[in-house]
């Protein structure tokens, strides 16, 4: 590929990345109290934990049996794309954490039960959270060495929060054809009244 179109599709990326940001407050949670400072740290740190909420709900939400179920013969089976966002997550962390990601060697193929799979999804979330939830404005900025580039490490927390995101939307259309309501949905929904 050549250098002008590695631009350009780098300029492409971060137009995607930061139309995503711009998204994330209108996801539906409670708003945030007035007077906030609403920083780009404590934004960015606010859409991670939300969609880590969505991603393992709606994996805790299908059915065992269902974690082989897969809408057409050339899409992937529901306990991969769990796989997939678990060991995606441990990539993108182990970079911000500056080491090797600790389940290289693993798979998203390999076949696991549900609560192998959980148990994965879980274990990414704890190694991501303490990296996420350190980042500060600044730390947001500083340039790392990715590869044979640098990158500024906030664009990590923001891949982890837009794959996370374009996961969980294929996700719900997993539980869906299913007959589940997703969990952000569920969530949406007014508590049935009394005598009503």
């Amino acid at each position: 590929m050549s250098p002008h179109h590695r631009g350009m599709k780098l300029t492409i990326t971060l137009t995607v990345m930061f139309t995503a940001i711009a998204a994330v407050p209108a996801a539906p949670q409670s708003p945030p109290p007035t007077g906030q400072k609403l920083t780009l740290s404590n934004a960015m740190i606010r859409g991670y934990t939300a969609i880590q909420r969505d991603l393992l709900e709606a994996a805790e939400l299908m059915p065992d049996a269902d974690y082989v179920f897969k809408p057409t013969p050339e899409t992937r089976p529901f306990g991969q794309l769990i796989a997939h966002v678990a060991l995606s997550q441990f990539n993108a962390c182990s970079l911000l954490q500056g080491g090797p990601s600790p389940k290289a060697a693993e798979k998203e193929e390999t076949p696991r039960s549900k609560a192998v799979l959980i148990a994965l999804l879980k274990e990414s979330t704890a190694f991501c959270n303490p990296l996420v939830n350190a980042m500060t404005d600044e730390g947001m900025v500083q340039l790392m060495k990715v590869g044979p580039n640098e990158g500024a490490r906030g664009l990590l927390v923001t891949g982890l929060s837009i794959h996370g995101n374009e996961m969980y939307g294929t996700i719900a259309v997993y539980l869906r054809l299913k007959g589940i309501v997703p969990p952000t949905t569920a969530r949406e929904k007014p508590a049935p009244t009394k005598g009503g």
